[in-house]
């Protein structure tokens, strides 16, 4: 497999892409489509984080318990 890719190294252009249309669908000038943009793609980010953080402990507490 030698073009194989992991699909997290999707992640932050998929993560851009998202932030950038709905933004878009919120506000009219492209100087707060990008402020808001910016603000939603570093709340999502968190969140992703947020996500992983809990699965990797959930995954750790399952791990010790066998």
């Amino acid at each position: 497999m030698l073009f194989a890719m992991s699909i997290y190294l999707h992640l932050p252009f998929m993560l851009l892409i998202i932030s950038l249309v709905y933004s878009a669908t919120r506000h009219e000038q492209w100087d707060e489509i990008l402020i808001e943009a910016f603000r939603w793609g570093i709340r999502m980010f968190g969140f992703m984080v947020i996500v992983g953080i809990v699965l990797y402990g959930v995954s750790f507490l399952i791990d010790s318990l066998k």
